[in-house]
């Protein structure tokens, strides 16, 4: 892994002529809460025999977030999807918007769309006799039921209408093609209608703003506590701390770092705890989206800067698809969108 990659050079860019007002607020609520209700996104066809606990059985095997973050991701602050939790980090708290020098998000956007597909278990790759690398390989629809995300619903109707590549399904939902007859595969005001899903759920509230010649609506954060255990989670992963490096720590080195969780040296990549494949997903999108940044505010310099290298880590380990990434989950849509992202 080299620190002098396209994907490095945008991120050190972009920090240099970003907000350095923008504060990221951090709190000590770590992870998200999980609840029950799972079945709740579900339609009723097939469960009218079902009651009690034998219902909520059925509905737990159905649910097809199984990366442990899943359960009781509905219809609050704890059921955002990577999407909304990547927009959430780029959006300035106050002021409602994303910074007008981020012209990178709106393309992985489209990416972080594929990945929650896979790991809702809508989406796969077609399975070929010849290996193509992951950003070349064939997407295809597993299960046609929907999601209950409006976007998440629409992106799956387009991906039944043709067969495509991981990296070019990511060009033709952001519009990026010359063909006049696949420019209809371009999802339109994604980050828009993200944003009033999370106002839907609670995050976020709608404002009205002038900009001197016109007005336009922006979303200021509207529950703190959702935001904070988004970057909680990011940043306790890329420095490896929380629950993975609690389990892999011996008693030893975990007595001797209680109460450092400042402590700047970085971890080495043989020993740092793999994250969930849904942190990663964050973590990675939101590198790649040039609003990690955000995240990362508060930490000290050292800090942010292990924080950097463990995500360009974590971000071609994940492309390659390695046995550390296949043990987390790690799809094969995953290894293909961050191959593009790391171009």
């Amino acid at each position: 892994m080299s620190s002098a990659s396209g994907l490095t050079q945008r991120r050190r860019n972009f920090a240099a002529a970003a907000d350095d007002d923008d504060e990221v607020r951090r709190s000590g609520n770590g992870g998200s809460a999980g609840g029950g209700g799972a079945g709740d996104r579900r339609g009723s066809t097939g469960a009218a025999g079902l009651a009690g606990p034998e219902h909520e059985a059925r509905m737990r095997e159905e649910y097809d977030d199984d990366d442990g973050g899943g359960k009781g991701r509905r219809g609050g602050p704890d059921s955002l999807t990577l999407l909304e939790e990547v927009l959430l980090l780029g959006l300035k708290d106050s002021q409602g918007y994303l910074s007008f020098w981020n012209d990178n998000i709106s393309y992985v956007l489209r990416g972080a769309i594929l990945i929650e597909l896979s790991f809702r278990n809508r989406i796969g790759t077609v399975k070929e006799p010849r290996k193509r690398p992951f950003a070349e390989r064939l997407v295809e629809v597993i299960d046609e039921r929907p999601t209950g995300e409006a976007l998440l619903d629409e992106a799956l109707k387009l991906l039944k209408m043709d067969t495509q590549s991981v990296a070019s399904w990511i060009d033709l939902m952001s519009g990026e093609t010359w063909n006049l007859m696949k420019i209809g595969f371009q999802m339109k005001q994604v980050r828009e209608r993200i944003a009033k899903g999370l106002v839907d759920k609670g995050v976020l509230r709608t404002e009205k703003r002038n900009f001197v010649l016109f007005d336009m609506a922006t979303h200021p954060l509207a529950d703190a506590s959702a935001k904070e255990r988004v970057v909680r989670r990011a940043v306790d992963a890329l420095l490896g701390r929380g629950p993975n490096a609690a389990a892999s720590a011996s008693p030893s080195s975990a007595s001797a770092s209680a109460g450092s969780l400042s402590a700047s040296s970085p971890t080495s990549s043989s020993s740092a705890p793999t994250p969930d494949r849904r942190t990663v997903a964050l973590a990675c999108a939101a590198y790649a989206a040039n609003v990690l940044e955000n995240a990362l505010a508060s930490l000290s310099h050292a800090q942010r800067e292990q924080a950097f290298v463990r995500v360009d880590e974590l971000l071609q380990e994940f492309a390659g698809l390695s046995d550390r990434a296949r043990a987390v989950g790690a799809t094969e849509i995953m290894a293909g969108v961050f191959s593009v992202y790391t171009k």
